[in-house]
């Protein structure tokens, strides 16, 4: 299930973020403008019901997902190693 106002590729970026610990929900708002809220809607409807209650066990309380909670040593929302070039 897509949303009208995302392309099929932007809503699996929005959920692939979601998913990954290190990606707050501020980057995903400043790149798709889409809250914290708004993020939680859009994988509950783009998930299986199972998945969704996972992600959102994993998510709930996860200090790297907010920028506030985040310790200063957390630069970037990645590990250095994730996008290797050959």
């Amino acid at each position: 299930m897509t949303s009208p106002f995302f392309a099929d590729l932007d809503v699996s970026r929005v959920i692939e973020m979601a998913w990954e610990d290190r990606t707050p929900f501020e980057a995903i708002e400043r790149l798709y403008g889409l809250d914290e809220s708004a993020v939680i809607n859009l994988m509950r409807k783009n998930l299986k019901s199972n998945t969704f209650k996972n992600w959102r066990e994993r998510v709930s309380g996860r200090k790297t997902k907010h920028l506030k909670l985040r310790s200063p040593d957390i630069s970037r929302a990645y590990c250095p190693s994730q996008y290797k070039r050959q």
